[in-house]
């Protein structure tokens, strides 16, 4: 079966291009709340399961051990613009540990932002791993490991203990087994598995909910989320879609995006979580699936779920500022 196109960009009165997908909403329990495509279908899921990889940091007593708080964490989960705000708390991390950013693995870039890219170029002879959108989250398997006796070198290879156990956490959030058959390497060089849609959806509904974890990874869990959602510029950064979704409603919208039209989210009070992929990997339409399929949820707020829908459906306008045409969510979304 063929995914449904969910998101179509025009150009004047005419479709210019489509977007199909798969798209799932799950309560703790596992049962489907919304779906559309084949939600069976295995995904990387990417950078969309940060918070999930930044349970050891947590689970470890690193976070507490450090003082670390809910800026520390967000950052641990994020993919950021590698604004300077966001590498001198990844340098700030990483000294708590006694380390600095040469014992990084996640390689160095410049910001995928332009306006960020261009005050660094106007500043730096070349961008740090501290810049690379991953740095926080690399900050938070040093500090772990660290803090545990762990050997820091290596620690991006999938025998290594920190991805050993960041192996175990997501096998035991989704369900699925992960092995070297489904696994892959992410751009920041640590491992990443691919698993069914629905299991990934599952598995944040799991953190947001605590249904069927034990307690301390349901403990470690909400409190992750709930950084997140506290600290929305330190997952994501300025303009982008993670921060401004989870700044659309305070502390009751989690969100992350992950590369190749991944996007992951959860409504912790609702015990809802979701997980989509736009086909073709494209961001533009995983950003409107994300926000059509939350504002699913909001009916009965009409303001937040306009806002949502606005974010679902936007116009687009050329270098001169003339409106050309918007990228919207199609009927698949109506509630």
């Amino acid at each position: 079966m063929a995914n449904p196109v969910l998101v179509e960009v025009t150009r004047g009165d005419l479709v210019e291009s489509r977007h199909r997908g798969m798209v799932v909403a799950v309560d703790g329990d596992g049962k489907v709340m919304f779906s559309q495509g084949e939600i069976d279908a295995v995904v990387f899921p990417r950078s969309a399961c940060k918070a999930m990889q930044g349970l050891p940091l947590v689970e470890s007593g690193a976070a507490d051990a450090h003082g670390f708080g809910n800026r520390e964490l967000a950052l641990a989960c994020s993919s950021h613009n590698g604004e300077p705000a966001h590498a001198r708390l990844a340098a700030t991390m990483l000294a708590a540990a006694g380390v600095d950013e040469s014992v990084l693995e996640c390689g160095a870039h410049w910001s995928f932002e332009q306006p960020v890219l261009i005050g660094q170029a106007r500043q730096l002879d070349h961008p740090t791993a501290l810049h690379n959108n991953c740095s926080g989250k690399h900050a938070g398997f040093i500090c772990a490991a660290c803090h545990t006796g762990k050997d820091l070198e290596g620690y991006v290879r999938y025998e290594h203990p920190v991805q050993a156990e960041i192996r175990g956490i997501m096998e035991n959030l989704t369900g699925s087994a992960l092995a070297t058959e489904n696994c892959g390497t992410d751009g920041c060089s640590i491992p990443t598995y691919a698993v069914p849609l629905k299991n990934l959806a599952h598995g944040f509904a799991k953190m947001a909910t605590g249904a069927g974890l034990a307690p301390e990874r349901a403990k470690a869990s909400r409190r992750l989320i709930a950084a997140c959602m506290a600290e929305p510029f330190y997952v994501a950064g300025t303009k982008r879609a993670c921060t401004r979704l989870m700044e659309t409603a305070p502390g009751r919208i989690f969100a992350k995006t992950g590369a190749e039209g991944v996007f992951c989210a959860a409504i912790p009070e609702k015990g809802i979580a979701i997980a989509l992929k736009c086909e073709d990997g494209t961001t533009r339409a995983a950003e409107s699936m994300v926000a059509a399929t939350l504002a699913r949820f909001f009916t009965e707020e009409p303001d937040l779920h306009a806002a949502l829908m606005a974010q679902a459906n936007r116009s687009m306008s050329n270098w001169n500022g003339i409106h050309v045409g918007d990228v919207r969510v199609t009927d698949a979304f109506a509630a």
